[in-house]
């Protein structure tokens, strides 16, 4: 039979199915021959929806509102209708992201006809309350009728926010009667899950600030069971505007709030072990990057399974599943009472997050918890199934990394303890990681990467801690990569460097980064920030260093004078080695050189007070360790204070790297370090951000000062 032919009776099977559905009995009389097009036109767009390329959420969800338009607005309905819908074949995993659609677009027409209903008996009552005032009685009348009558639950309060009056429909939501409500203060509704902004919005709307609010928003029913509403609260006012009484109206929405959340476990959640699955763990992870506090850290347990695949091969997927389940339900149980978030991210990969993490010792501890929970054989069935695990540990401080090169890391760190023998842990090491991920990298896609247009300059301000104001920028590349992401330069520079390829590297940033320096210039002139550029060991050794960069300045017309390079305490080894002739002929140039990361060599103090250089910069790992639990602050900031003065014994302005707080950078200042870079002054950014801040900076003040 041909796939067209099958499609075809699937689509016929899927259309009897759905005619009988909607001819049930949901209390409502249809025309037949209304029916029947409704049918046709329902069911045709929800098969388009399962089989089309690709798939469009709108067509299910045009389905579903087209029912509530034809009056078909029974929760039962939508139940069937969903059952039906996860029962159809489809081509792809598309059956959640269908049923959902459908059932989004059922509940929004649904909501925006209850919401035209809630409009219009709030406009009746308005207008019952003017009417009142000619025909008292008959208006009464009239009021009470719609009050009494209303489907939607409908209370009557004061100002100060005591219940006078409630209809039928408001006690059968609460299980009460009556006297249950009447009297009671509407504050005394509170619930534990209340939307935020909901009582913000209440004090407004009883002080006369605003008219009318909506919430979603569940209360507790007279026997403790929980009912979620749509709630809309609008005021009453006098013939002089002066607020009167509040009404607030009711719908039942527990149900539609059940099958949304639901949905979105199903969405969030991995359906074999119940555990987060990959989307709700990086959604997790990227939280703690949004706002993080100075000096956060985290740690991430990336987790193998040793040996699945035979298990697989040899017993078949059914077992495996068992066995994954079995495993999660382990972690799961010795993790999650800890706080850490365990996740599957797909096979036989687990992750666990620690999202306050105190230092290594305490990821280090949950990998040995993990290898702990699995040390014990498996039983299922007849099968007593041995099961081990290798697991990559990272902790880092937030500040020094990303979700993606997080992970990254870990996985990487991974695969290293599986190459040390398995069952076991391997605790992260930059180093390595950035060996690893550059060994990648450049084999793979670095050679035309410059070619392809994927490599960018982002810039981070330098401030003069003296008078607040930005000084200079720092030029550092990155490398788009279109299957690792964004990579910095710590993932890439080293390998690059090895191969030779750092040349033309080197050569392109600086011709972007003057290029742009030059234009900064020619826009705000004196405003305009000193352009600082890093130069690789090897870039240092080229004779042909000095003539490329004279070709550039010339080119760009960038005064060299703006310009800064930074180097590192291994550039030069000796009061011989060659490199020291680039350096100078650079500074013949007219640029200045800056040590940069001073602090993480062995900083030969000697070799410093022979090289042309003007600035030194203090290793950003250097000011960050002063927070360290387990170090001496104290000592740490004296030694940063001899810093300090020796530089400026030398004649060298001296930056802070890595300052990530108010603090920090008033100590700083106070102890006569002249410029500072890091998070509290501003992550590196695109140039179009620079140029905001040119133009909007305001008149400079030393850091701290009011």
């Amino acid at each position: 039979m041909s796939g067209a032919t099958r499609a075809g009776d699937t689509a016929e099977r899927f259309h009897e199915d759905w005619s009988r559905l909607l001819a049930t009995d949901h209390g409502i009389a249809v025309h037949p021959d209304l029916l029947g097009r409704l049918v046709a036109r329902t069911a045709a767009l929800l098969h388009r929806a399962q089989q089309d390329e690709p798939f469009v959420p709108r067509l299910a969800a045009q389905a579903g509102a087209e029912l509530v338009d034809a009056h078909f607005t029974d929760p039962a309905l939508l139940a069937r209708a969903v059952e039906l819908l996860q029962a159809q074949p489809v081509h792809d995993d598309r059956g959640p992201a269908l049923t959902g659609a459908f059932a989004a677009g059922w509940a929004n027409a649904l909501r925006e006809r209850t919401l035209s209903e809630q409009e219009a008996i709030r406009t009746a009552a308005d207008a019952a309350r003017k009417e009142a005032e000619r025909a008292l009685r008959e208006s009464e009348a009239r009021f009470r009728a719609l009050f009494e009558s209303a489907a939607i639950g409908i209370a009557i309060g004061d100002t100060d926010g005591t219940i006078l009056a409630v209809n039928k429909a408001v006690q059968e939501l609460f299980g009460a009667g009556p006297d249950d409500m009447i009297g009671r203060r509407v504050d005394d509704l509170v619930h534990p899950e209340d939307t935020p902004g909901v009582w913000e919005a209440y004090e407004e709307l009883i002080s006369g600030k605003r008219e009318y609010f909506q919430f979603d928003k569940p209360y507790y029913r007279q026997d403790g069971e929980v009912v979620w509403t749509h709630l809309t609260v609008s005021l009453i006012r006098d013939d002089d505007g002066v607020p009167q009484y509040q009404v607030a109206m009711l719908e039942d929405v527990t149900d539609r709030y059940r099958l949304q959340e639901r949905l979105r476990h199903q969405a969030t959640h991995d359906p074999l072990t119940g555990l987060p699955n990959r989307a709700a763990f990086f959604e997790r992870l990227e939280k703690l990057f949004e706002e993080p506090e100075p000096g956060a850290r985290f740690g991430l347990c990336y987790v193998d399974l040793d040996g699945f695949k035979v298990v697989n091969d040899s017993l078949g997927h059914d077992m495996g599943d068992q066995l994954l389940s079995a495993v999660a339900a382990r972690l799961k149980a010795a993790l999650s009472p800890l706080g850490h978030l365990v996740a599957r991210l797909g096979g036989d990969e687990f992750v666990v997050l620690l999202e306050h993490c105190r230092g290594e010792q305490e990821a280090v501890a949950a990998a040995r918890t993990v290898l702990k929970a699995l040390a014990g054989p498996v039983l299922i069935g007849d099968h007593k199934l041995a099961v081990g695990a290798s697991v990559g540990v990272l902790e880092r401080r937030v500040s020094t990394t990303t979700p993606g090169a997080a992970v990254r890391a870990a996985d990487l760190t991974l695969y290293r303890a599986k190459e040390a023998g398995r069952g076991r842990w391997t605790l992260f090491d930059p180093k390595e990681n950035a060996r690893a991920v550059s060994r990648y990298a450049v084999s793979v896609r670095m050679p035309a990467a410059l070619d392809r247009g994927e490599f960018f300059i982002d810039y981070q301000p330098l401030y003069r801690l003296a008078d607040g104001r930005m000084a200079a920028v720092e030029a550092l590349v990155r490398w788009r990569h279109p299957q690792l992401g964004v990579l910095g330069p710590d993932e890439f520079v080293t390998t690059a460097e090895e191969t030779g390829l750092i040349m033309p590297l080197g050569r392109w940033v600086l011709e972007q980064a003057c290029g742009q320096a030059a234009d900064w210039i020619k826009q705000y002139g004196d405003a305009a920030p000193q352009l600082n550029v890093n130069l690789a060991v090897r870039q240092a050794r080229s004779a042909a260093l000095v003539t490329d960069l004279g070709r550039i300045l010339d080119s760009t017309g960038l005064d060299p004078a703006r310009l800064q390079l930074e180097i590192t305490e291994s550039t030069v080894v000796g009061p011989e080695d060659e490199a020291l002739r680039t350096l100078h002929g650079l500074v013949d140039l007219g640029v200045s050189l800056a040590v940069d990361d001073f602090g993480t060599g062995w900083s030969n103090l000697a070799y410093l007070r022979d090289l042309p250089v003007s600035g030194l910069k203090i290793a950003g790992s250097f000011v960050g360790d002063l927070h360290d639990p387990a170090k001496d602050g104290a000592t740490g900031w004296r030694i940063v204070s001899g810093l300090v003065t020796m530089a400026h014994t030398l004649g060298l302005n001296v930056t802070a790297e890595g300052v990530e707080t108010r603090k920090d950078a008033e100590r700083l200042r106070a102890m006569g370090c002249d410029w500072a870079q890091g998070w509290h002054f501003g992550r590196p950014v695109q140039p179009v951000e620079i140029a905001r801040r040119i133009v909007e900076e305001p008149e400079g003040r030393p850091v701290g000062a009011e």
